[in-house]
């Protein structure tokens, strides 16, 4: 029993940093309709800096602090530089616009931090908790990532300036007769889902190992988070992150050894794409043709 409960745990620790990403993932999409495949890459950049200036001597939280301040600020700039010019592209143009940003932010990783294996300090106690069924890392991990959840459901929910990017993503048109500067704020959009992909590559590095391809897999976990909880819905994305969460590691754990799990996100994808593509929370929408 015991070892159930410290899977579920864990799995719920785990599920936090899927339902960061994952909202992050559907904030993009509800700005462009389309999903960032460089989301881990950019995370996996800004992990980056933020050991960079650990190892600076900086302290943990000021560096976890400046780091989503200068990841804010490079995915606005991502979006003014890049998707801006090509907002009225074909699908195509989108896609290959992703692709591209993927290999290039990779390879300038690899290119500016080298392509070794780092390990990245933690700023929480490391030993087990609760009688062993999580460690202090867990713990500390879901706590940061409930308080970030939070605060975004807040400034979205109560916030000129949330329900200003709500009405830019979901009807940009009307947005615009009632004076909303759409295009910044489908750029503050593509800032906000940057410093929180950075968050997660802050708190899952010190368990994965910081390397270029660290979000790789993280990444395909959260993309089966927000299609299970449905990609149109961010409320949705972040208990199917959890969700996605507990199924890898009870899964993982008595159904296909932990070799096999990553397949649990492929079956997951495909099962929601084949009974409900809307997610479990999503819209469904109806159009005549």
């Amino acid at each position: 029993m015991n070892g159930f409960l410290h899977q579920v745990i864990a799995g719920i620790a785990t599920g936090g940093i899927y339902a960061s990403v994952a909202l992050a993932l559907v904030m993009i999409y509800q700005a462009t309709h389309h999903v960032n495949f460089a989301q881990g890459e950019m995370a996996t950049f800004s992990t980056y800096i933020a050991l960079t200036l650990v190892n600076a001597g900086w302290p943990f939280w000021l560096a976890f602090l400046a780091t989503v301040a200068i990841s804010f600020c490079l995915g606005v700039m991502i979006e003014r530089v890049l998707m801006r010019p090509v907002a009225n592209a074909s699908v195509l143009t989108h896609v290959g616009v992703f692709i591209g940003l993927v290999l290039v932010v990779s390879n300038l990783t690899g290119w500016v931090f080298d392509y070794t294996v780092k390990p990245f300090p933690t700023p929480f106690h490391d030993g087990p908790l609760l009688g062993g069924l999580i460690s202090g890392h867990e713990l500390g991990s879901t706590a940061v990532t409930l308080v970030v959840l939070g605060l975004v459901f807040l400034f979205f929910r109560y916030t000129r300036l949330g329900l200003a990017m709500r009405a830019a993503a979901y009807n940009p048109a009307s947005a615009r007769l009632v004076g909303v500067r759409v295009g910044w704020m489908l750029a503050l959009g593509w800032g906000l889902a940057a410093a929180i992909g950075a968050i997660a590559g802050i708190m899952v590095a010190p368990v994965v190992f910081l390397e270029p391809n660290m979000m790789l897999g993280i990444l395909l976990y959260a993309f089966a988070g927000a299609l299970l909880g449905g990609i149109d819905n961010p409320g949705g994305a972040v208990i199917g992150g959890f969700a996605v969460g507990v199924i890898e590691n009870l899964g993982g754990t008595y159904i296909v050894g932990t070799e096999l799990k990553l397949t649990l996100a492929l079956v997951i994808i495909i099962g929601v794409l084949l009974v409900r593509p809307a997610g479990l929370f999503g819209r469904v929408v109806l159009s005549r043709v």
